[in-house]
């Protein structure tokens, strides 16, 4: 007798019930989303909702990336594909917005500006029986690091109790945003048509949105990706005010240095670092702000990262800097896939018109924000005594290639000495 486990087992009337193509169109009266749109009403909301398909005005679900976890917990038979989410005292603690950008469609293409707002703005849409989410969530917390309490310890810290504690924790307000596209504003922003965009992005997932190719009625996509989370140091709604200090940092994920401490990169040093300045500059008077995305291993994912590494330190000549970025796209095909293009987004959702001391040597990130619109004031590099030993490549590399630096540039003869450990000790 063969059994089924229950990880396995599929209700009975879900194993009985025909599958949708996601091609179907629609229910009539089904709000149509106007990206741009000066007002929430007028916008309409994104509804991703699998447990009324008729209500779906988008291609996709909500969580991003943790969409999948969601429809394991179905199958497993944990979670009712029923369920809606109880948003009783949910509400932002901070109001963002809304700014004079959230009504410029070419402006924000990569989230939704009335994410966090959802249960206030489309409350008509909610008691109608439309299963609206939030995706993006504003709350309050202390964040706590060795690094602070070392600066503390130094004197280049001192706590104030309203931006920085006697314990070294920093007060801050938060916002986890998942990714929300609108599919021409992206393909423009690219530089694509639109067709070529779904017909790609159909394609290289394997054909696992179908609606991207026959549903050209809808424009919003909510991908399978990592979101990204602001850390706001002061009080969030000074951002938008020009005249305020701004000093900020757009950091791209780096798991083995964020979190491990691995010092073949700089990242933590610059997190760090960023962090210390925006509690500084928020004791100032200004607010500090730091943009953190999941786009690991420069959105090339870790396994590749891992076996670049690998290659880096095996390659005849040892672990060089003049071919730090060969060795990547060796085995990537390309060397860098963050595409900075869709970064500012972020900033256009809080307000932000100026920074004033940007917190980073990318000429990549200093040219998208520019190139957005906003204006960079000064521009705060890596101090030297905080770059890691094995991370000496990694910085003469980006150095070279045109990464911001007050100092010198290494020359070709400094690029080909060796610089980087080996594998073994």
């Amino acid at each position: 007798m063969v059994t089924e486990s229950k990880a396995t087992a599929v209700p009975a009337q879900k194993a009985s019930r025909h599958i949708r193509l996601t091609s179907h169109a629609g229910a009539p009266g089904v709000p149509a989303i106007h990206w741009g749109a000066p007002t929430a009403a007028e916008r309409a909301p994104v509804i991703g909702t699998t447990t009324t398909r008729a209500h779906r005005n988008v291609i996709g679900t909500h969580s991003g990336s943790y969409s999948v976890y969601r429809a394991l917990a179905v199958a497993a038979g944990a979670l009712s594909p029923e369920h809606r989410a109880d948003l009783t005292n949910t509400a932002p603690t901070d109001v963002i917005g809304p700014y004079p950008q959230w009504s410029q469609p070419d402006t924000i293409v990569g989230l939704d500006p009335w994410g966090a707002m959802v249960a206030d703005v489309f409350a008509t849409e909610l008691a109608a029986g439309y299963d609206i989410r939030p995706s993006i969530a504003v709350t309050k917390a202390h964040v706590m690091l060795p690094e602070i309490a070392t600066a503390i310890a130094a004197g280049r810290l001192r706590p104030d109790g309203h931006v920085l504690l006697k314990n070294g924790a920093a007060l801050v307000t938060k916002a986890a945003i998942e990714p929300v596209w609108y599919l021409p504003g992206l393909a423009a922003r690219f530089g694509c048509t639109e067709a070529t965009l779904r017909r790609v992005l159909f394609e290289e997932t394997g054909g696992m949105y179908p609606e991207l190719v026959t549903r050209g009625d809808l424009e919003v996509f909510l991908p399978p990706i990592g979101g990204q989370t602001v850390y706001i140091f002061g009080t969030p709604r000074d951002l938008a005010d020009p005249t305020i200090e701004l000093t900020a940092r757009v950091h791209d994920e780096c798991n083995g240095s964020d979190v491990f401490g691995s010092d073949i990169c700089t990242c933590r040093p610059y997190l760090t670092h960023a962090i210390e300045e925006c509690i500084l500059g928020a004791q100032r008077g200004g607010v500090g702000l730091v943009a953190y995305s999941r786009k690991e291993g420069r959105a090339l994912g870790e396994v590749t990262k891992f076996l670049v590494y690998n290659a880096r330190k095996r390659q005849h000549g040892g672990d060089t800097a003049d071919q730090y970025f060969a060795r990547t796209e060796c085995v990537a095909g390309v060397q860098d896939m963050r595409f900075q293009e869709l970064m500012p987004d972020v900033l256009h959702w809080l307000g932000i018109r100026k920074i004033h001391r940007l917190v980073s040597m990318s000429n990549m990130k200093f040219d998208a924000i520019v190139g957005s619109g906003i204006e960079v004031g000064e521009r705060v590099n890596l101090p030297e005594q905080l770059i890691p030993a094995d991370a000496r490549v990694e910085i003469d590399a980006k150095m070279a290639a045109g990464y911001f630096t007050p100092g010198p540039v290494p020359d070709a003869d400094e690029l080909r000495i060796a610089k980087g450990r080996g594998l073994t000790p």
